[in-house]
């Protein structure tokens, strides 16, 4: 069966090329040049030039065009196979090929349906000299589903949580962009964190309430058939924790209790990908794609590593905020575990992603088109390469070589085909197909036998003129076959060019490196071969060079002036020259004040933008040079004054008194513009080592003219001196005549000699090498010296040219070497260096600790003792000992755990060490190696060993619950680190009384296995103190206390509080009251608004320490927001109430309270009242008072003391029937939980029931309020509790 092969795409143009004949394969190969006269002439096998790709996905809509170019001579035939067989175009009435092309056209705008055309297709082009095959083209139609019908709930969401909102886009071909956005088209705002997946899902680290909305909607782009598929809208409602405890204390009866628990921040958890580890396969040069989004509060940040590596710089980028890693062009050598690290303040996350790295089939040799005259041999060559390793197939003109027509000239050796003395009816093409599981790779080269004279194909008498000084390349482009040989002939009867001032190139091309006037003159390129010979004659001119002989200098001009730049040029008689003015690199304004001639350019009228640099460039049609100068604009001075301006250059430099190390140089100051000159500095210039480049050498003060300057031997030594003065520095004078100093043997040697192998049998002898500067003469080398240390050696020497490293081969492992380096020139050596030890290359440590000892010292510390190892099996520098230790189980926890080693280095030859950090009631193993510079050598035999028990930590918490007049309840967790087996728990609790002072200390023992405690038969009212803690036969471990209070009467409370804030409203006035617990004398103040603005709250001083107010000046018809603060308590203030005023009332109704009969009905009611209240006063001191009671008379609470009758406040209450006292307030136990008891002085008593919300650990976060008059009759249950103090002051 024939295999599966394609080509790889290659394009050969017909344009003309002249350098164009090459070696290629063997010696005799040859290319043939893209001349097309010549291709027209030759005969040639068919070559693709054009392809569809291998997996070709067509528009259903439109025709499908199979591309198949080919060229060859004669011109090639075409034909198809479909799905492996023949596929015949002339049936099918839909299909046409294209004239003079193998291009098929698939008519399906006219009836035809795209899939009943996919397939696999294949392209032949054939003519008399070989067959060459196409790729296998895979023709499949483009398709953008419609979304599958779903319903979608809406997802109701608690702030702070996580939310994953699924796209699941229909399957398209090829596979779609996904996107998401609202119903407005507008995408939605993506951050650290909302982001879109890989997958297209939407995921949130953590919602807020801003994410609530009802658009979220899944884009799919089908870029073939330009269509967008949009998925349902998917709702999101985010709950906050406020809105959700109101919405739960409106639905709840009286008597239920709920509490929904705040915003907590988590630790991160990754969303994606799940589990702690995953794998991922990726193909050879493609983009490798990880991710990794993680849910928490705060928001997590994403990291990446790579275990054991770095991450590939210039290749590696981060997208959609670092939760995406990105490399590009993967190769082999990507592959490993990449780490991802979810972190927040709380914790981190991770996954470990195995990456491996695949390959499909690479060339490392294609084969190439082989050009063999009659007789020559020549080889085709297919190497590819990839993960796993491709099979090589070879086919002759598209059919499997071992079926096709034998060639005697051929033979197959695996990658290779060799071809030895071929004939014309060796030509053919062959095609390469090297495959593996992942691709494939196919090309197809031919063999062209031919038998041609030479020919040159580089137009005779052609011209060739070139810059006096410049290379010359003189072209000959050939070809014949055999390869015809090249010779160069100067003029007619000259005789052949040879020689190092000529350069012969393989394709023909004669160079000359330098040309001077005399190259110039008629050059003639000879080519034969045994089938003939061909000359032809090209011309060289030399020009001489364009040089501006007259630069633009420097200006200063004052604004307003006029100023003109040069520039006068010198160039060859027979070039034409064109100059070019250019301002800071751009084109001349266009301004009539640039006025340019024909070597200056001038500026009238200068302004300050014409300050600038001006460039002159002189372009000829072989070179091109420039100059430029720089224009400075000042303001002209409105009056003659002083000007101060750095001074000018110094100049008539003189050197005088030459000797072997030291001149005399002389100048003359220049103008110092105002300002004195304070110092000079001279510089010099090496033109010898370092020409164009100024030192530092000395200054000398500004007073001073001449001054001795010391040298060194064999330095071409150039003087220049700067003035300075207060303003700055001058400009550099012009430079000093040279003056070379004598040569001399050098006076140094190179510094920083080191030795240190860096195999383990060699020595790298390293220095720093000595400066030109400092070689005091031509020929500078070194003379490297060593030998073994410590044995009775001589010294090994060689002299190395000016190099910085030398390398001692076949070395023994490290031992040491003594060392030197010693420079020396043509004159002789510098002075004796001194030595320096060196070691050899490090090697492995041979062997492993031996006698490893453990000592447990306690539960949490070990000891390790182990014999120290030979020093001659270290090998190499000894840096330590490391101690490899891992906890293997726990004893007291069953659940096994990821091993994570722990190393700790021993500096030294130190053969003991402590580990500290141990887990108690833990068995551990460890093992211990030597190191040196090189690495580590093998472990000692793991030891185990155990850790004793210790104390535990403490409980994990103890929360106290379901306080009654006599009992608490307790609730604990066991410890987070048993460190052993828990015999019991120890409660240890006292009373404290309301000073603080501690009462007797009772103690209980609790078996280990339980969890949970009553504690009867404690005194009532009363605060208790608990500690608690755990215990291993070891000890006790660390105790966690708490307080809490069993049932009571009337305690003060822990802390200050502004609680039950009532309002009464009327029309334009409002009485608000409340209650306070806290330090005496505070002094309050109101603040109020109307419900839902944003304007800032109103605030009123209430006078005194009253605990009611009346706020005056409302809005009838209105809603209010009102709440209490108390000044000097840092930002305390009670919670939020709301209230309404009344309506207004029309003016033509009449005050009902103005008419007498009115007001005699209300006096009759009040004197009956009266009445009662004074019966039931009697009655009440008959049968005596409560405790309560008489602290309410002892303490008078200004909540319920009779309010003076002109400012609108309430008279006393109290509850004739049940005589029962009202609690002001309660003391909660540290866990803030409060138990709603069957008592007869429950608040349920009180008005009509009180609705609350407690939090997740049970605190109370609701609060009391009146129920409004307004509401109707029916159904009169308020979202909100009536206020026990309002049942009180229910009467005005």
């Amino acid at each position: 069966m024939q295999p599966e092969v394609m080509m790889k795409k290659k394009c050969i143009s017909a344009r003309k090329a002249s350098l164009v004949l090459f070696l290629c394969q063997m010696i005799s190969a040859l290319d043939v040049p893209l001349d097309s006269k010549l291709l027209e002439e030759l005969s040639q096998p068919p070559t693709i030039t054009q392809q569809s790709p291998k997996d070709y996905i067509v528009d259903p809509r439109e025709n499908i065009v199979i591309q198949c170019e080919a060229k060859g001579k004669p011109p090639p035939s075409f034909s198809w196979t479909r799905n492996g067989t023949h596929f015949d175009i002339d049936k099918d009435a839909q299909v046409t090929m294209k004239p003079n092309s193998g291009t098929l056209v698939i008519n399906i705008m006219n009836g035809g349906k795209a899939e009943a055309y996919e397939g696999v297709y294949q392209c032949t082009a054939r003519n008399e000299r070989g067959a060459a095959i196409s790729n296998n083209i895979v023709i499949r139609p483009s398709r953008s589903p419609l979304w599958t019908k779903e319903k979608l709930e809406p997802n109701q969401v608690r702030e702070g949580d996580s939310l994953v909102l699924h796209c699941r886009p229909p399957v398209g071909l090829p596979p779609p962009i996904i996107f998401w956005m609202d119903n407005a088209f507008q995408r939605l705002p993506q951050s650290e964190r909302v982001s879109q997946g890989l997958n297209g899902d939407l995921y949130f680290s953590n919602v807020q309430p801003e994410d609530t909305r009802e658009d979220y909607i899944c884009y799919a782009r089908f870029n073939h058939t330009q269509t967008i598929q949009q998925k349902q809208p998917i709702s999101v409602k985010v709950f906050s924790m406020d809105s959700l405890n109101d919405t739960i204390a409106a639905n709840l009866s009286d008597t239920d209790i709920y509490g929904a628990r705040p915003v907590t921040e988590r630790q991160p958890v990754l969303l994606t990908p799940t589990g702690s580890t995953s794998t991922k396969v990726e193909l050879r040069g493609n983009v490798l794609l990880l991710e990794c989004i993680a849910a928490g509060l705060p928001t997590p940040v994403i990291r990446w590593i790579k275990e054991g590596g770095e991450l590939p710089a210039n290749r590696t980028f981060f997208e959609n905020f670092k939760k995406t890693l990105k490399i590009i062009d993967v190769s082999e050598a990507d592959s490993g575990n990449y780490k991802c690290i979810a972190r927040n303040t709380l914790g981190s996350a991770h996954h470990v992603i195995s990456v491996t790295v695949k390959a499909a089939p690479y060339w490392i040799t294609a084969p190439r088109n082989l050009v063999l005259s009659p007789g020559e041999d020549g080889t085709l060559i297919c190497r590819a390469n990839g993960n796993p390793k491709p099979s090589i197939s070879w086919l002759a003109n598209g059919v499997p070589i071992a079926i096709a027509p034998e060639d005697p000239s051929r033979k197959v050796d695996g990658d290779t085909i060799i071809f030895s003395h071929v004939q014309e009816r060796s030509s053919a093409v062959y095609q390469c197909n090297a495959s593996n599981e992942y691709g494939y790779l196919l090309a197809n080269a031919f063999v062209n036998v031919l038998a041609e004279p030479p020919r040159i194909l580089t137009p005779a008498n052609k011209l060739y003129q070139v810059i006096a000084d410049s290379p010359a390349l003189l072209d000959c482009a050939y070809f014949g076959s055999p390869k015809p040989e090249i010779e160069w002939f100067k003029g007619v009867k000259g005789s052949i060019l040879r020689g190092s001032e000529y350069i012969f190139h393989d394709n023909g091309t004669l160079e000359i490196p330098v040309a001077q006037k005399d190259s110039t003159g008629a050059y003639t390129c000879v080519a034969r071969n045994k089938l003939g010979k061909t000359q032809n004659e090209v011309q060289l001119e030399i020009k001489d060079p364009t040089v501006i002989i007259k630069q633009p200098e420097y200006k200063v001009i004052q604004r307003y002036g006029q100023v003109s730049f040069e520039c006068i040029i010198k160039h060859d008689s027979t070039l034409l020259p064109t100059v070019l003015w250019l301002k800071d690199n751009d084109e001349l304004p266009d301004d009539e004040r640039f006025l340019v001639g024909k070597d200056n350019l001038t500026i009238m009228n200068v302004t300050d933008k014409d300050d600038g640099t001006y460039t002159c460039i002189v372009n000829t049609t072989l070179d091109s040079v420039s100059a430029s100068a720089v224009l400075t604009v000042v303001a002209a001075p409105p009056t003659p004054a002083i000007i101060y301006a750095r001074p000018n250059p110094p100049f008539d430099l003189e050197l005088t008194g030459q000797l072997e190390r030291s001149v005399e140089l002389s100048w003359i100051p220049g103008d110092e513009n105002n300002s004195p000159i304070t110092n000079f500095v001279i510089e010099y210039e090496d033109g010898l080592h370092e020409p164009g480049v100024w030192h530092y050498q000395t200054e000398v003060p500004g007073t001073q003219t001449t001054v001795q300057l010391k040298l060194s031997p064999y330095v071409n030594y150039s003087f220049r001196v700067i003035a300075v003065n207060e303003i700055g520095r001058s400009q550099p004078s012009e430079p000093s005549e040279q003056y070379l100093t004598k040569s001399a043997n050098p006076d140094e040697n190179p510094s920083n000699v080191q030795g240190i192998g860096s195999e383990p049998d060699n020595l790298v002898i390293t220095w720093e090498s000595l400066t030109g500067f400092q070689s005091n003469g031509p020929g500078l080398q070194y003379k490297v010296s060593w030998r073994q240390k410590d044995v009775d050696d001589e010294w090994t020497s060689v002299i190395v040219a000016n190099v910085s490293k030398y390398i001692v081969s076949g070395t023994p492992t490290f031992v040491p070497y003594e060392i030197k380096v010693q420079a020396l020139n043509d004159l002789g050596y510098a002075p004796e260096p001194s030595e320096v030890i060196g070691h050899s290359g490090e090697d492995l440590p041979m062997v492993a600790p031996g006698n490893v000892q453990v000592h447990v010292i306690n539960s949490t510390l070990a000891k390790v003792h182990w014999d120290p190892v030979p020093l001659k099996t270290v090998r190499g520098h000894l840096q330590g000992y490391k101690v490899y230790y891992w906890k293997v189980q726990s004893l007291s926890r069953r659940s096994r755990r990821h091993i994570e080693k722990k190393i700790l280095t021993f500096r030294g030859n130190k053969t003991f060490g402590m580990l500290p950090g141990l887990e108690p009631y833990s068995t551990y193993k460890l093992n211990v190696r030597v190191a040196n510079g090189k690495g580590e050598g093998p472990a000692s035999p793991d030891k185990v060993f155990r850790t004793p028990e210790g104390v535990p930590s403490s409980p994990s918490f103890l929360k106290i619950t379901n306080p009654t007049l006599d009992s608490l309840t307790l609730e604990w967790g066991s410890p987070t680190h048993p460190n052993g087996v828990l015999t019991s728990y120890i409660l240890k609790f006292q009373p404290i009384n309301n000073t603080h002072e501690l009462g007797p200390l009772v103690e209980i023992r609790i078996p280990a296995n339980e969890s949970s405690l009553i504690l009867k038969n404690l005194n009532y009212s009363t605060r208790y103190k608990f500690y608690f803690n755990a215990q291993t036969s070891v000890g006790s471990g660390n105790q966690i206390t708490e307080e809490a209070v069993t049932i009571m009467d009337e305690v003060q409370p822990l802390y200050p509080r502004i609680r039950n804030v009532t309002t009464a409203a009327a029309e334009t006035y409002a009485n608000i009251s409340w209650e306070y617990e806290g330090p005496d004398h505070a002094h309050f103040y109101v603040e109020y608004g109307i419900a839902g603005s944003k304007e800032d709250w109103k605030k009123e001083i209430v006078n005194g320490s009253r605990s009611f107010f009346v706020l005056k000046g409302l809005t009838p018809g209105t809603t209010y927001k009102v709440r209490v603060g108390a000044e000097g308590l840092s930002g305390f203030r009670s919670s939020e109430d709301v209230f309404e005023t009344g309506p207004a009332m029309a003016s033509r109704q009449v005050d009902i309270a103005t008419q007498g009969w009115f007001i005699g009905l209300m006096c009759a009611v009040a004197l009956l009242i009266l009445i009662l209240l004074i019966v039931c006063f009697i009655r009440r001191n008959k049968g005596g008072k409560y405790p309560v009671k008489e602290k309410e008379d002892a303490h008078a609470d200004p909540e319920i003391q009779p309010m003076k009758e002109d400012d609108g406040t309430f008279g006393e209450y109290s509850d004739a029937e049940d005589h029962k006292p009202l609690k002001k307030g309660s003391r909660t136990p540290s866990d803030r939980t409060v138990k709603k008891e069957d008592s007869d002085d429950s608040l349920v008593d009180y008005g009509e029931g009180v609705n609350g919300q407690f939090n997740e650990d049970g605190s109370f976060i609701g609060q009391y309020s009146g129920k409004k008059e307004k509401e109707p009759a029916e159904g009169n249950e308020s979202s909100e509790a009536p206020s026990p103090v309002n049942a009180m002051n229910s009467f005005v």
